[in-house]
């Protein structure tokens, strides 16, 4: 995370980027309460159709365009296009899944709990669950 030093100068640690086969995050923000990234997605990329047992996320999109794929309050999968000033809350046990329809910066705030994810499906062989 990063710290002010007594000097004003901002330190890192615990952030960077993670390259993924749909774009990459950027890591800005890791504490014990609170998880901050940028999620760049490339035009024509998704990311698994997923959720998390613990996990509560919001995105805002930045720039470009994404579709987001979201459980409904019924349990049906529902598309919603989102454009820069959007936002969604991803609640835990939601199927979700970030489709790229221009390349995109999205940013995440969300719990802390970075492991937390059931990947039901995707589209590059990453397969099974990491959740704890």
């Amino acid at each position: 995370m990063n710290d002010v030093s007594a000097s004003g100068a901002v330190q890192a640690s615990g952030h960077g980027r993670v390259d993924k086969p749909w774009g990459y995050e950027l890591h800005w923000a890791i504490t014990d309460r609170y998880l901050g990234k940028i999620l760049h997605v490339r035009a024509g990329f998704a990311l698994s159709l997923q959720y998390h047992v613990q996990k509560d996320e919001t995105i805002l999109v930045l720039s470009g365009a994404i579709d987001l794929v979201l459980d409904s309050e019924d349990g049906e999968l529902e598309t919603h296009r989102l454009t820069p000033g959007m936002s969604a809350r991803i609640r835990p046990g939601r199927r979700h899944r970030m489709i790229g329809v221009e390349d995109s910066d999205v940013c995440e705030v969300s719990s802390p709990e970075i492991d937390d994810l059931v990947r039901l499906d995707d589209r590059y062989g990453r397969e099974g669950t990491t959740a704890p």
